[in-house]
């Protein structure tokens, strides 16, 4: 079993930066692709971002580029996104999401492991 813990959200004023982290612990594996979504209130939850664990391509949601990077440690089975010039519409649960496959998904249930997710909150 592999357990995904996020942390690093908040509440921030429009404008500002965050970096939410996503360590992996539990079963020694192997991910092929580590992702970030999220999930506002009456909203579906939706892709942000994701990675290659190796080689590190990596993948954005037009509502984001420019704005968010996602990042990874290998080392520490770690997945980071760093999000500048926030929005208020970024308001949302932010979830990390993890697969064997080296494939970057869109769909959050094509991922084996997702987190419990941490709130990010941006007023204007």
């Amino acid at each position: 079993q592999v357990h995904l813990v996020e942390s690093g959200g908040g509440l921030v004023h429009a404008g500002g930066s965050l970096r939410l982290s996503c360590a992996a612990s539990g079963r020694t594996l192997t991910f092929g692709a580590m992702a970030w979504f999220r999930q506002a209130p009456g909203n579906e939850r939706e892709f942000v971002t994701g990675i290659l664990r190796s080689g590190g391509s990596t993948r954005y949601a037009d509502s984001v580029k420019g704005r968010f990077t996602i990042s990874r440690d290998n080392s520490k089975n770690t997945v980071y996104l760093q999000m500048n010039s926030l929005k208020p519409e970024d308001t949302a649960v932010y979830y990390c999401a993890v697969r064997e496959a080296p494939i970057v998904s869109g769909w959050f249930s094509e991922y084996d492991y997702r987190g419990q997710g941490t709130q990010v909150s941006v007023s204007s």
